[in-house]
């Protein structure tokens, strides 16, 4: 089993309300229960607003640290799900699943390797 990497792009502007968040939540509380029915769930995980993040990068042998997001956009990254498929073709079906639940765009992408090479 191969490993991809599911992330949820989502539109900057701040958290949806709670009456629109909730029911989402439950979609995506139901994606993840199914994904550990199936065997797929590696880890999954939803994330701050890009405001909170830091970038550090070096620059000319001296390592720099920025606060905000590493480029502005209109959309972030809002979430991640990591999934065990066998192939592209079942984890398309995973990220169109993550899709409905979520209502957002999801990039599905292969991690490099096996997944012995990248887990502890």
């Amino acid at each position: 089993m191969k490993h991809y990497l599911l992330s949820i792009q989502q539109p900057d502007g701040g958290a949806a309300a709670p009456e629109v968040l909730e029911p989402i939540m439950r979609e995506v509380n139901a994606f993840n229960d199914e994904l550990r029915a199936a065997g797929a769930w590696v880890f999954a995980g939803g994330l701050h607003d890009p405001g909170t993040a830091t970038v550090v990068r070096v620059r000319d042998e001296e390592v720099l640290i920025t606060d905000g997001p590493y480029t502005e956009g209109k959309e972030h990254v809002g979430g991640i799900s990591i999934v065990a498929a066998p192939d592209l073709d079942a984890a398309l079906e995973w990220g169109r699943k993550l899709a409905r639940a979520t209502t957002l765009p999801v990039e599905v992408r292969p991690f490099q390797g096996e997944p012995g090479d990248h887990l502890a």
